[in-house]
């Protein structure tokens, strides 16, 4: 069992307090990570705080590319490792390796982009001989809270534009899943980042997460997870930037003009990828009322394929759920479906924190999985009339990060990039289709509209300073 520590500007802390991890799939101990205290707190505060000479740019790509070499090169244990304390199977874990190591790439050739403008002043009636010059200066203190179902990506995603943009940060992952992400501080650290740019603590709500939200010398608090959590840091944060990246219930649009075929494969994708613990997965699938019977037939064919079971059997396709309490959730919006109408048409047991890869026919609107985002591999289908009435059903809920169609009319398509009110339309591809560089939020519920993405996390993780000289 892995006993790893807090990390304060490098050094190792260790605790008489600690938070225990279990694998969902079998409640072994796995792991268990050092707890800080609230004095701890500020003295990680006060450190990162300290005058320290600024990374290169050359500096910051390099230690960002050795990070991507040596964490290609660990690939399997990091894969095994998430899959031992998040239950996902290694099929998904790893790609989610894959996934982060896109992500160092990426923030490594972004680091050295320089994207200062100027602006001549001689252009207006009123101008003078001046020049204006506009720079990118880094966030003086990051505070980074990262949720529990991709325990590395998720990650990657706060720590490597921070680093490209010279940013110090302080990273509070998930306490379900935090050995990954203290492996992979440990793993920047032997890339040759600076102790005074990255700490990584562990810790109680009120001892360490909400002072720190809280805290005045935090400049931005970036954020992955639920919409609850997301709101209270919102209306606690005070006088400070946040990026509140949140739920989902994005739906997958089937039209009758639609590849079959790659519906059924869109929809097992978008449903049971990653145990369907995914924001941005497929929670709700609209089918015109026409190719209603064929596509589920198809999708019931090809979904049988989708194997669940030990995570770390390379024939499982969808492991477990991040635990028991969370399987219970889903197996009770499950029977509420069926208690007001929907026939189950595919899985809906449960054993521990396995829940089957489920398929639910003739959902009722009003249901819980027509209404709420259930974090689990349901596949719940829903008959619509044509693109106007699914479009307005889109909509219909709280939430609006990403959503995809599959249709063979541009006509059509475009009309639903326009309709619909997400940060993400995808045209014959899941929801959750994006590089790791190119935006991504939501509006609504699903978040404020700032975008995460290597380039669009690095813009917010910095400030825009201007100067004027003679020219």
């Amino acid at each position: 069992m892995l006993s790893l520590p807090s990390y304060i500007a490098g050094a190792a802390v260790s605790s008489d307090q600690w938070i225990e991890v279990t694998n969902p799939w079998n409640n072994e101990k796995v792991g268990r990570v050092a707890c800080i205290s609230r004095e701890q707190l500020n003295e990680v505060i006060q450190t990162h705080h300290e005058p320290h000479e600024p990374l290169t740019r050359y500096e910051r790509s390099r230690i960002l590319n050795k990070t991507r070499d040596l964490l290609e090169a660990r690939r399997e244990e990091f894969a095994r490792l998430i899959t031992s304390e998040a239950g996902l199977c290694l099929r998904e874990t790893r790609y989610e390796v894959g996934r982060a190591c896109d992500v160092f790439s990426f923030a490594a050739m972004e680091a050295l982009r320089d994207d200062g403008q100027t602006f001549s002043c001689d252009i207006s009636p009123t101008g003078k001989a001046r020049k204006i010059f506009a720079l990118r200066e880094p966030l003086s203190l990051i505070a980074a809270i990262t949720p529990f179902n991709h325990p590395l990506n998720q990650v990657a995603h706060k720590l490597a534009p921070a680093i490209a943009a010279g940013a110090p940060l302080i990273l509070k992952p998930s306490e379900k899943t935090p050995l990954t992400a203290v492996r992979l501080v440990e793993l920047l650290y032997e890339a040759g980042l600076p102790g005074h740019m990255l700490s990584c603590i562990h810790g109680s709500l009120d001892e360490v997460t909400r002072p720190m939200i809280r805290d005045e010398r935090i400049d931005l608090v970036t954020f992955t997870g639920s919409v609850k959590v997301g709101k209270e840091i919102a209306s606690t944060a005070g006088y400070k930037k946040t990026c509140l990246e949140l739920g989902g219930h994005s739906p997958l649009i089937v039209l009758d003009d639609a590849d079959l075929d790659l519906a059924a494969k869109l929809a097992c994708e978008g449903c049971f990828r990653n145990s369907g613990q995914r924001c941005t997965a497929v929670r709700r699938i609209m089918v015109q009322e026409s190719v209603l019977a064929e596509f589920t037939q198809r999708f019931l064919e090809l979904a049988k394929t989708y194997l669940c079971g030990d995570p770390t059997d390379e024939a499982t396709y969808v492991g477990t759920v991040i635990d028991e309490a969370s399987a219970t959730s889903l197996e009770k919006a499950v029977q509420d479906a069926i208690s007001r109408g929907a026939q189950l048409l595919h899985g809906g047991a449960r054993r521990g924190a396995l829940m089957e890869p489920t398929i639910l026919a003739d959902v009722p609107r009003d249901s819980t999985l027509g209404t709420c985002e259930c974090f689990g591999p349901i596949a719940p289908i829903f008959a619509v009339r044509d693109l106007d009435d699914a479009i307005a059903y889109t909509n219909a809920t709280p939430y609006g990060l990403s959503s995809g169609i599959v249709t063979r009319n541009m006509e059509s398509a475009i009309k639903a990039v326009k309709g619909i009110k997400a940060g993400t339309i995808n045209v014959n591809e899941i929801p959750g289709y994006r590089l790791e560089l190119s935006p991504f939020g939501g509006v609504k519920d699903s978040g404020l509209g700032i975008k995460e993405g290597v380039v669009e996390a690095i813009k917010f993780m910095t400030t825009v300073k201007t100067f004027s000289l003679p020219w």
